[in-house]
């Protein structure tokens, strides 16, 4: 799905099961910042990878306040960012 593979090779995501891949790229804000939570507060392993039109800068210090890993990589319209568990 939107080459989400070839992506997360790029980043220091662990090579686990995708948990879920959520494309935000249609929805208003704060419908990603808040999909994305109450996605990553049901995973206990694995990857969530959100697929976004923007880099999601305010859901970084969530994360971090979270506990999460996370990258971002930015391809042509799309921005894909792998979480999961530190």
């Amino acid at each position: 799905m939107f080459g989400v593979e070839t992506l997360l090779a790029e980043t220091n995501a662990p090579s686990t099961t995708i948990h879920e891949v959520l494309d935000v790229r249609d929805l208003p804000p704060p419908e990603p910042l808040t999909l994305t939570l109450k996605t990553l507060a049901d995973v206990d392993d694995g990857v969530v990878v959100q697929v976004n039109d923007r880099v999601p800068q305010h859901l970084f210090p969530r994360l971090d306040d979270r506990g999460f890993d996370y990258e971002t990589v930015e391809r042509d319209d799309r921005v894909v960012t792998a979480i999961w568990r530190a």
